[in-house]
């Protein structure tokens, strides 16, 4: 199978900043307690039932995989870039993680408790969306719970705006747009956090949704 080439340059963007980024977000997301709470609240439901395998998609250095494992849960990191991932093995060697693509996951049908992608989908093109909700699904048990997070903008007739991300081309979404196509794909809305902006952030808000499996 041909790699589209938007994966190509997001790999090797990452790839070329990997250090700096964690470094920036070594702290993990000690002054985002919003976001935290949305954590929370995942790894509550993961919990409640039953636990089980849980897949940080997009992990980057691992900082939000290991609060993840703080949490009380199973959790294990998937990139698309290795140098990504070196760093994050480097850091938490108790903890999995693996170079992966969310467009094509070498995960078994059905095999998660729960996936969380925050902010994973951002460098991802409109038109392949769909297919990254439609691999969610597959690898998470019926019930299993998706935590997704991302930049958002507030026109419902449109699905994406694109914007001049530091890293490579990124995607604000629409929030409704979405869980629209999350809903196709057979996933159930259970809560939804948009938040204003931090004072070190670009002024876009950001958008929380966390889903179920059905």
């Amino acid at each position: 199978m041909i790699e589209p080439d938007f994966l190509r340059t997001t790999r090797t963007a990452y790839d070329a900043m990997a250090a700096r980024y964690a470094e920036l977000f070594a702290d993990g997301l000690e002054d985002f307690p919003l976001d935290r709470a949305m954590l929370g609240a995942f790894a509550a439901f993961v919990r409640a039932d039953g636990g089980g395998p849980v897949a940080d998609l997009g992990c980057g250095p691992g900082h939000v995989t290991a609060l993840l494992d703080s949490l009380g849960l199973d959790a294990s990191g998937v990139d698309l870039s290795p140098e990504m991932i070196a760093i994050a093995r480097a850091a938490r060697p108790d903890l999995r993680f693996e170079v992966g693509s969310m467009t094509a996951l070498d995960l078994a049908d059905g095999t998660l408790s729960g996936a969380m992608a925050r902010y994973s989908i951002i460098h991802t093109p409109p038109e392949q969306l769909p297919r990254i909700c439609a691999e969610f699904h597959r690898v998470l048990a019926p019930g299993g719970h998706l935590l997704i997070a991302f930049q958002a903008h507030d026109d419902p007739s449109e699905l994406a705006e694109s914007f001049d991300h530091k890293v490579a081309l990124a995607y604000r979404w629409s929030p409704d747009g979405v869980v629209a196509l999350l809903t196709e794909a057979g996933f159930t809305e259970k809560a939804r956090l948009v938040r204003a902006p931090m004072a070190d952030e670009r002024p876009f808000p950001h958008a929380h949704v966390l889903l179920t499996r059905t």
